[in-house]
C-alpha cells in the first residue's frame, strides 16, 4: 500500500465479522469479475460478536410473523445447516425447550407455540412436565415448547470458512486496516481514468489508503461511528450492551442436555438467563445484560471514556434506561452478584448450586437504540456520497443464524443501489 500505488477495489466491504463476510462472499459468487476487498480493524477475522456469542442456530420462533427477521432467521438456519453439511462444520442439532416454570407464563408460551407456527419454524410442539423431564431429566417446568431443530455450532468457524470462500474466489482480506476516513477524490486528473472509476478514497489509522468504487460496511459495534465518518446520521446509535456467561463446571455438565431458554417477557428488553452447551461440551449459562462502558469491552470493569461519554450522553439511552429502572438495577446486581444469577437458573434446574459455577467468558452487543430510547429490532441500511457507500446500520441477533439469508438481501440492496 503505497501512495504512488494505492489499492483499487470495485467494492469494498468494512467489517469481517459474520455478516461482513457472508456478503462479501455472496457478491463475489454473483460478481467474479469484480474486484473485492474485506476491510478489518482487527488482526483476526469474526474478533467481536461473532467470536463472543451464544453458538445457537436459532430456528425463528420468537419473531413477529411476517417481518424480515423471521423470514431471514428461518431461511438463514436451513442454509446454515445445509452450509455446514457442505463444508464438513461440526455442529449439533441438539434442540431447545422453553420453559414455563409459572402459571402466569403459560398463555404466553402457548402464544409462542402459535407464533412460530406462523413462522414455518419446523418440528414444535407443546410438552407436559413429564417429557420435560425425559428431554431433560433435571430440569423442571410446567409446560414448555420443543424445537427440535434448534442447534449449536461454533460460528467463528462458520465465519473463517466464508472468508476462505471469498479468497478462494479472488477476494482480498486487508487485517490490521482500521478505517477512520471516507470521502470522495476531490479532482481527477484528466489523464486519469481511475479517479472516475474508483472515487471513492478509504484512508487508515496508519495513513495508508485505498480507492474504490463503492462501499459497503458492516460494522456491528461501530456502525454508527462509520456511518458519521461517511457524512451519514448518526441514528440509530449503537448502545453496547455486555452479557456475561457463567459456566458450569466440566464435572456439572451432566445437568444439561440441550438448550433450555425461559418464556420471554414482553416488557423487558433481553431474553433471561439461559443454559446453552457449547460444540466443545462446555455448558454457558447466561447471559445477563449491563451497559458496557466500552464498545468492545469483554471484562466486568473495562472503560473507555469516548464510548462511555458516547452512550451516557445519548438521550436514547436515558429514555431506555428510565423506562427499566427496576430490570436494570437486576441485571446489575446479578453482574457482580454470583448467587443471584444462580436463584435464577435453579428456577429450571434446582440442583444448580454456586458451588457448580465458575465466571465464563463475555460478550457484547451493538444494540441500536433510536432516540426515543427504543431498540431498533430490524434491518437498517443508510447510504451516503451519492450513493457510493451502503452502511448496513443494525443487524441484530440472530444474525449470525441468518447470515446467509442476510447476505442475499445486502447483496440484492448492493446491487440496486450501485448499479453493479
Amino acid at each position: 500500500l503505497t501512495s504512488a500505488h494505492p489499492l483499487t477495489f470495485d467494492v469494498a466491504v468494512v467489517g469481517a465479522g459474520i455478516v461482513g463476510l457472508a456478503a462479501a462472499r455472496e457478491l463475489i459468487q454473483r460478481h467474479p469479475s469484480l474486484a473485492l476487498a474485506v476491510l478489518e480493524k482487527e488482526q483476526e477475522l469474526a474478533h467481536h460478536q461473532s467470536g463472543h456469542n451464544s453458538g445457537v442456530i436459532h430456528s425463528g420462533i420468537y419473531y413477529t410473523p411476517g417481518s424480515l427477521k423471521a423470514k431471514l432467521c428461518v431461511q438463514g438456519a436451513a442454509l446454515c445447516y445445509k452450509y455446514c453439511d457442505q463444508k464438513g462444520i461440526p455442529y449439533k442439532q441438539c434442540g431447545k425447550l422453553i420453559v414455563a416454570v409459572e402459571h402466569d407464563e403459560i398463555p404466553r408460551l402457548k402464544a409462542l407455540y402459535e407464533r412460530g407456527l406462523q413462522n414455518n419454524v419446523p418440528g414444535l410442539k407443546l410438552i407436559g412436565a413429564k417429557e420435560i423431564q425425559e428431554k431433560e431429566p433435571f430440569c423442571r417446568g410446567l409446560m414448555a415448547l420443543d424445537s427440535p431443530y434448534t442447534g449449536i455450532v461454533d460460528y467463528k468457524q462458520v465465519a473463517q470458512s466464508y472468508a476462505r470462500d471469498f479468497q478462494e474466489a479472488g477476494g482480498t482480506i486487508l487485517t490490521d486496516f482500521e478505517v477512520t476516513n471516507m470521502e470522495m477524490a476531490k479532482e481527477s486528473s484528466p489523464e486519469s481514468e481511475d479517479g472516475l472509476k474508483y472515487p471513492v478514497i478509504v484512508r487508515n489509522k496508519k495513513g495508508e489508503e485505498i480507492s474504490c468504487g463503492h462501499i459497503l460496511t458492516c460494522a456491528g459495534l461501530h456502525s454508527d461511528r462509520l456511518s458519521e465518518i461517511s457524512g451519514c446520521s448518526p441514528e440509530p446509535r449503537i448502545v453496547p450492551f455486555r452479557g456475561d456467561y457463567l459456566v458450569l463446571k466440566p464435572e456439572k455438565c451432566y445437568l444439561v442436555k440441550g438448550n433450555i431458554y425461559p418464556v420471554p417477557n414482553p416488557r423487558f428488553p433481553f431474553l433471561g438467563v439461559h443454559f446453552t452447551p457449547r460444540m466443545d461440551g462446555s455448558v454457558w449459562l447466561g447471559p445477563n445484560a449491563v451497559l458496557a462502558f466500552k464498545r468492545e469491552g469483554y471484562k466486568l470493569l473495562d472503560f473507555s471514556t469516548g464510548d462511555f461519554l458516547d452512550a451516557v450522553t445519548y438521550s436514547g439511552l436515558w429514555k431506555l434506561v428510565l423506562g427499566n429502572v427496576s430490570y436494570g438495577l437486576g441485571e446489575l446486581y446479578r453482574a457482580f452478584s454470583l448467587s443471584a444469577q444462580v436463584r435464577q437458573l435453579q428456577k429450571f434446574i434446582p440442583e444448580v448450586t454456586t458451588n457448580d459455577v465458575l465466571r465464563g467468558p463475555s460478550g457484547v452487543r451493538a444494540q441500536a437504540l433510536d432516540s426515543h430510547g427504543k431498540l431498533v429490532d430490524d434491518f437498517v441500511f443508510d447510504g451516503a456520497a451519492g450513493s457510493r457507500i451502503l452502511h448496513v446500520r443494525n443487524a441484530p441477533s440472530p444474525a449470525a443464524t441468518s447470515s446467509l439469508a442476510i447476505a442475499s438481501m445486502i447483496a440484492d440492496e448492493v446491487e440496486r443501489r450501485f448499479g453493479l
